[in-house]
């Protein structure tokens, strides 16, 4: 694990807060259209935090097999990298917009630098996060049944478009756990999925939001509060999904 941020000098981060549920398409939408003003040097980089109604998006490696239940939530084809993941209410979602070629162009130190950041924010609630060798994302142990187990409480899948990195991250705060039957998670069938109510950790999302900020900042660096973006205000018309 890093103590320091993955790269340094690279000015301040906007950091956007969404009060309710976003529209899935619009929220791709709106990535694509700041991660192309982020590119061209025109807009800072961006974190920004959400919920989604309840839905399931299909990740480039996604297996029809896994989708269990059809019909049940709406199915987003997604460019992100994995396979199928849930979002809905109870779970924060952390779009990442960040220049990756200025944190020195190493996809795969900045994939372990994100886990580390949710790792950072489950300490704060004296949960312990791991990372898996075979597994992206971030995982907890819990008790099952009298049995040693593991769930994934946090999933990570990303696209890189001119070094610009687009989604990001989801944590499982209170989700309803029961709608991740639908579907395999991230492919894995032979974990479960949890999240910090599943193992007895009561906080909210806004909780959750400070201590994500602060981790980020020790692991990023800088980041600014804004309480809108103008792509948010006249999203793109077609979502490149």
């Amino acid at each position: 694990m890093r103590d320091t941020p993955i790269a340094d000098d690279l000015g301040t981060v906007d950091w956007l807060i969404s009060d309710r549920p976003v529209d899935y398409e619009q929220a791709v939408a709106v990535m694509h259209a700041r991660a192309a003003a982020i590119a061209a040097g025109s807009a800072p980089e961006l974190v920004w935090l959400l919920e989604h109604p309840a839905l399931y998006t299909a990740g480039t490696s996604t297996r029809a097999e896994d989708l269990l239940t059809p019909g049940r939530f709406p199915v987003h084809r997604t460019g992100r990298g994995g396979q199928l993941t849930y979002h809905g209410p109870g779970q924060r979602v952390a779009y990442v917009m960040l220049n990756v070629a200025r944190r020195n162009r190493d996809v795969r130190a900045f994939v372990c630098t994100l886990e580390d950041w949710v790792i950072d924010t489950l300490a704060t609630f004296g949960v312990r996060g791991e990372r898996r060798a075979d597994r992206i994302g971030v995982w907890v142990r819990r008790d099952l049944a009298g049995a040693e187990g593991e769930g994934k409480i946090a999933a990570i899948g990303l696209r890189l478009r001119r070094w610009v990195s687009l989604h990001g991250l989801s944590l499982n705060v209170a989700p309803d756990l029961e709608h991740f039957s639908g579907i395999v998670p991230c492919g894995v069938r032979e974990h479960g999925v949890t999240s910090l109510a599943d193992i007895g950790v009561s906080v909210s999302l806004q909780e959750v939001d400070l201590a994500l900020r602060a981790a980020f900042e020790r692991r990023f660096g800088a980041v600014r509060s804004v309480s809108a973006i103008a792509e948010l205000a006249q999203p793109e018309t077609t979502a490149a999904v």
